[in-house]
């Protein structure tokens, strides 16, 4: 198991970067996917079309969310969590990703840097 650890500068304030990650029908407007998300404690989420599926931990508005992604059967469960700070730029957002499995890792890596991140980024930067 190895964990990922990364900051991304979204040029957005914290508050819309929250709400671009935990309301439904703006996770559809960046991703471009059917996406399924209720941003409550214990409720399962699908991303970019079932390719993410997992359980809502934990949400702090416009600070925090975290979540576990779902990768089969495993000891330990996989964790999401991103941290939304003010930056200068908009949101430093923290991003840790806990028990990601060996042979998962370089993808699930490519996926936040190329896909998730950067359409988030694009979504606010008016590229997407």
């Amino acid at each position: 198991m190895k964990d990922y650890k990364a900051y991304f500068i979204i040029p957005e304030e914290p508050a819309l970067v929250y709400q671009a990650l935990t309301q439904q029908d703006t996770i559809e407007l960046w991703t471009g996917e059917k996406a399924i998300m209720q941003a409550e404690p214990g409720t399962e989420f699908s991303l970019w079309d079932d390719d993410i599926v997992g359980k809502n931990l934990a949400f702090e508005p416009g600070k925090k969310l975290q979540q576990e992604w779902y990768f089969g059967e495993q000891d330990e469960p996989s964790i999401v969590t991103m941290i939304l700070h003010p930056h200068g730029k908009g949101t430093s957002l923290e991003l840790r990703h806990t028990n990601i499995p060996d042979d998962a890792y370089d993808d699930l890596v490519e996926g936040w840097n190329d896909v998730y991140m950067a359409s988030l980024i694009d979504f606010y930067s008016g590229e997407g």
